[in-house]
């Protein structure tokens, strides 16, 4: 199907994979083939058990290998009406079952187990209700579902970008993320939510769109989203390929959206706040415990083209350093400093492949060395002025959230 019928991943092209995996420290889940063994049915859908037979002997070699891997996923896109064909939830169910216990059996006894992920898909409620409720409690680990929700790269960029930076756009991801979590939580199940691909724009994004700082405020609004929505992972596609990496593999320079993935990881910790922007709606606001560091973390995007908006936290529950309650306007105690890492395109262009921090460039160096990040410090009393198109990631230090304790 789509040209890779006839694909092989050879073993010795394997071994050198897992070396440059360990190299990187990157956790891998590896996306198994769901329709080996089906058969054609009436309406383009493919009935028949999944044969497990080729991937029990691939996860048997990597276990003996040695090779540490972090999931085990079945299929891609075969939910709902599926991506070039479909299978139905029963036999899904029955297939995901397979895995599990094909894992279980292969890792028996050792003390890193994979997950066992599915159905790697675009969500579909009726199905994935069922999905899941048949899989409950313990045959699953983790349910995965798939984001593209900008439309066809092939759109002209202008069609795109306005997409980006509506916030009406931005927003319509809700329900997807709060239905699956419903789900989760009706049938009980132990299973987390995952986006398990998500490249925004389908049919390999475009170029000086996706792969530019524009991009760059429809992923960390993503991220945000998603986390609020209690998903535990959200998986980039790509890091090379196609016009949505983030590596440029010409120059092999990081495009923008590495460096936002990049503060993310560092300074947005696990617990998720819940954050209010009281103002204009082209503004979005996320809240996290701070991450390895006393504190919050706050990312604010403005996707307004014109208007500097100079935002002041307040918040229910939260301290100052002394320890006093406040309830309106933030206060800090005398002295007390914030980080705030602003980051705007080369040139003022959003459609810029350069990502400025703070108003340096970021680049790696000549040994391919990530640069330096560092935050400038402002005065907590002041409000925290955010640029027309920019992003500003803010670790307010002496904001002691009770969640955060």
């Amino acid at each position: 199907m789509f040209g890779f019928t006839q694909g092989c991943l050879p073993m010795p092209r394997w071994d050198d994979l897992n070396a440059f995996f360990e190299k990187s420290g990157a956790k891998i889940v590896f996306g198994l083939n769901a329709l080996n063994g089906r058969v054609p049915l009436q309406g383009g859908a493919m009935g028949g058990n999944w044969d497990t037979t080729n991937a029990a002997s691939f996860i048997r070699y990597t276990a003996g290998k040695g090779y540490k891997i972090y999931g085990w996923e079945l299929g891609n896109e075969l939910s709902g009406t599926g991506v070039g064909t479909k299978v139905g939830v029963a036999q899904y169910v029955k297939d995901a079952i397979a895995l599990k216990t094909t894992v279980d059996a292969i890792y028996r006894g050792s003390p890193e187990k994979p997950l066992v992920l599915a159905p790697g898909g675009f969500f579909d409620a009726r199905w994935y209700g069922e999905f899941i409720a048949k899989t409950k409690p313990d045959m699953l680990n983790v349910v995965t579902h798939h984001i593209y929700n900008l439309g066809a790269g092939v759109d002209r960029d202008t069609q795109l970008m306005d997409r980006i930076l509506n916030p009406k756009a931005l927003d319509g991801m809700a329900g997807p993320f709060r239905d699956l979590q419903g789900l989760l939580k009706a049938a009980g199940t132990s299973a987390v939510a995952w986006v398990g691909e998500s490249g925004g724009a389908y049919n390999s994004g475009h170029h000086l769109v996706t792969d530019a700082f524009v991009f760059s405020f429809w992923f960390l609004d993503q991220l945000g989203m998603s986390a609020k929505f209690d998903t535990k992972s959200y998986c980039r596609q790509s890091f090379i390929g196609g016009n949505y990496g983030l590596l440029n593999t010409t120059t092999f320079q990081p495009n923008p959206d590495y460096y936002s993935a990049l503060l993310w990881h560092r300074l947005m910790g696990t617990k998720v706040l819940e954050a209010k922007f009281t103002g204009s709606n082209m503004v979005r606001a996320y809240a996290h415990c701070a991450k390895h560091a006393p504190g919050i973390t706050l990312l604010l995007i403005n996707l307004h083209v014109n208007a500097t908006n100079h935002v002041s936290v307040a918040g229910r529950g939260g301290a100052h350093a002394g320890g006093r309650k406040h309830g309106g306007r933030f206060a800090q105690p005398p002295g007390a400093a914030r980080e705030e890492y602003h980051l705007t395109p080369e040139g003022g262009n959003i459609q810029s492949q350069v990502m400025l921090l703070n108003g340096r460039a970021l680049a790696a160096g000549a040994d391919g060395g990530i640069p330096g990040m560092e935050p400038v410090k402002v005065d907590a009393a002041r409000p925290i002025a955010v640029a027309p198109r920019s992003i500003v990631f803010v670790h307010m230090p002496d904001y002691h959230a009770p969640a955060c304790a």
